[in-house]
């Protein structure tokens, strides 16, 4: 008569195999993803952005409730495809991802179509931040990215909180993958 316990022995086995390597899982993935700064552009920079049609699609809305107004359904039609542009543009704003690991830089966009860039940090040569008007205002920067990548050689990154200091992080690892790889940059003075 067999009691079923060699059975159950190897499924208790199994089991703390089977929880010991979701554990190992789980931990490489903390540890890979310790490394990878994530930023979002700030919803504020949707306002700079679109500050005049933000304006302008009230002001139509309005002026096409009045009746007797010339022309107001044609206005209605433009201030509600005006509308509905700015509801794309934000939230296609909202979905744009940047991720600056130890080796890439990777920039997610897109609401219906999803696409991912990846930019090999050693091959960017040039960074620089700046800031409009109303980024200063907002304590908002953009920080512009210039690489040897050919699908990506010039990459905007929009929205960022000007007390963050990207440049220095992206400088980083552009430095200790340029030396990793043995890259020398070549200049002609």
């Amino acid at each position: 008569i067999d009691s079923g316990k060699g059975k159950r022995d190897r499924v208790c086995r199994d089991d703390r195999k089977n929880w010991r390597n979701e554990k190992i899982i789980k931990n490489t993935m903390a540890i890979s993803n310790r490394n990878i700064l994530s930023i979002t552009p700030n919803p504020i920079q949707f306002i700079i952005n679109e500050l005049p049609y933000l304006m302008l699609c009230p002001l139509g809305l309005v002026y096409s409730g009045i009746e007797g107004n010339p022309l107001s359904s044609l206005v209605l039609g433009i201030s509600i495809c005006l509308l509905m542009m700015l509801i794309y543009r934000y939230a296609y704003l909202r979905r744009i991802r940047y991720h600056i690991g130890e080796e890439q830089l990777i920039f997610e966009y897109g609401i219906f179509q999803r696409k991912v860039h990846y930019m090999e940090l050693y091959r960017i040569v040039d960074f620089y931040e700046h800031q409009s008007f109303m980024q200063q205002l907002l304590s908002l920067k953009s920080v512009t990215v210039f690489s040897m990548d050919r699908q990506t050689p010039r990459l905007e990154m929009q929205g960022i909180r000007a007390s963050k200091e990207i440049i220095s992080i992206i400088r980083q690892g552009v430095e200790s993958n340029k030396k990793r790889r043995g890259v020398y940059e070549i200049t002609n003075r």
